[in-house]
Parts: C-alpha cells; structure tokens; sequence
C-alpha cells in the first residue's frame, strides 16, 4: 500500500488552526485559573475533599495544552520538510 503523501497547510490554513488553538489554550489557562480559586477557597475553608479532584483536572487541562504545543510542533516540522 502506497503511502498517502500529505501536503503541508497553506499558511491560511495554519493562522486558522493557531488561532483556534490560542482560544482554546486560552480557555483552558482560565478553566486552570478559576479551578485552583475554587479549590484554595474550599481548601483554605477547611474542605480537603476537593484538592485532588482539583488537581487532577489541572493536570488533564496541562495535558490538553502540551498537546497542542506537540501538534503544533508537528505541524511547524512538516511546513518546513
């Protein structure tokens, strides 16, 4: 089987999908921003029950955010050949 060659964006295409990226990156920062508020405000009110739920939903935004840093990596990589 042939492999199908792929033909990089055009950079129409690439301010697109940066610019989706940023928004979504952006919305994630602020999710991140209001998550740690809310589990500080529970923790320091003496609610402990929160801080690892907290912490793992930080960790799987951070995770959502490196992987856009890795596709846009890839994506960089392949403009240039």
């Amino acid at each position: 089987m042939k492999p199908v060659a792929r033909r990089p964006f055009t950079r129409d295409q690439r301010t697109t999908i940066i610019s989706g990226m940023l928004v979504f990156v952006i919305m994630l920062v602020v999710l991140q921003l209001w998550l740690l508020t809310a589990t500080m405000n529970a923790w320091l009110g003496g609610d402990a029950s929160l801080v690892w739920p907290g912490a793992l939903a930080s960790a799987a935004a951070l995770g959502l955010n490196v992987g856009l840093y890795g596709y846009l990596r890839r994506m960089e990589r392949a403009r240039r050949g």
